[in-house]
Formats: structure tokens, sequence, C-alpha cells
């Protein structure tokens, strides 16, 4: 599994606290046992501090951690339902057939990646929208298909800022 960064952790709380309001975000994270205490101001940025703190970024095994995949994986299934995900999980297998038994991507196998990822993405992104498929897939994915997805959406955001016009009247 990929490790997010700082940031990126901090972008996916935001997504979820966009999805489901922070005081509800925050309500069920303390629920499943992630955080202990509804204290304090409910904003997105100081949640996914304390979630990154005692999660140690997802890295720890923690009742963080379990939280977190917890409310991610349950607001995820409630958008794509069972056909949804039973549709993934075969477009993830044909990502899954372009890795080796050490997760690393088989040199033979590079042309039919991209397609796979492609797909899996366009079907993600169908059901629940651009970031929350980028950040679902970046926390499934090892380490060389997240960089891979880490570059295209670099490229695409670059690509996405040059060929925005600019205002008129500036």
């Amino acid at each position: 599994m990929a490790q997010l960064t700082a940031s990126e952790f901090r972008e996916a709380v935001c997504l979820l606290a966009r999805e489901l309001g922070v005081q509800r975000l925050r309500d069920k994270l303390v629920r499943v046992g992630a955080l202990v205490t509804r204290r304090g101001r409910p904003e997105a940025e100081q949640l996914a501090e304390q979630l990154y703190l005692l999660s140690g970024g997802l890295r720890r095994q923690s009742a963080a951690t379990f939280g977190f995949f917890a409310v991610w994986n349950e607001t995820l299934h409630g958008k794509l339902g069972e056909d949804g995900e039973e549709r993934l999980e075969q477009l993830a297998e044909k990502v899954n057939a372009c890795l080796d038994e050490n997760d690393e991507i088989i040199p033979e196998k590079e042309g039919e990646l991209e397609p796979a990822l492609a797909a899996y993405e366009a079907a993600l992104e169908a059901a629940v929208g651009r970031d929350l498929a980028y950040f679902d897939m970046l926390l499934k994915a090892v380490p060389p298909v997240a960089e891979r997805l880490r570059s295209r959406r670099s490229q695409r955001q670059g690509s996405e800022s040059t060929t925005e016009s600019p205002r008129s009247g500036d």
C-alpha cells in the first residue's frame, strides 16, 4: 500500500469532511474509536492533523488508522453500492495482473497497465467523482502504481492550469 504524504492525507480528510460535513465526520471518527473526544472546533484541517498524528500518517496499526479506513470505505461503499464494487473488483484484477508477487510492475505487461488503470479510474470517477477516486486509488495502490497515479495527476493539473483562459478585465 502506498504511503500518503502529509498534504495528501490532509486533502483526503478534507474530502471526507466535504462529503459528510465536518461535524458528522468527527462524530463518526469518535464512534469508531479513531478520536477520543469531540472537544475543540470542528475544522477539517484540525481533524486531519489529529488523525495524521494518531495514525502516523496511516503507517501505524492504531485505532485512528482503522477508524479512518472504516469511515473512508463506508463513504465510498455508500456511493458505489454492491454492483459498483463488483465491477471495480473485476477492473482491479486487470491492474493486479500487471504486477508480480513483489508488487512490482511486470515489464512485459507495462503496455497493459495504463489502459487497466484508466478503465478502473473512469469507473470509479463516474461513481464517486475525480478527487475521491484519485485518493481511493492512491490508498489502495502499491508504491510503483502510486507513483504513476501521482504523476498522472500532476500532469493533469498542469495541463488544466495552462488551458484556463485569463479573466476578462484583468
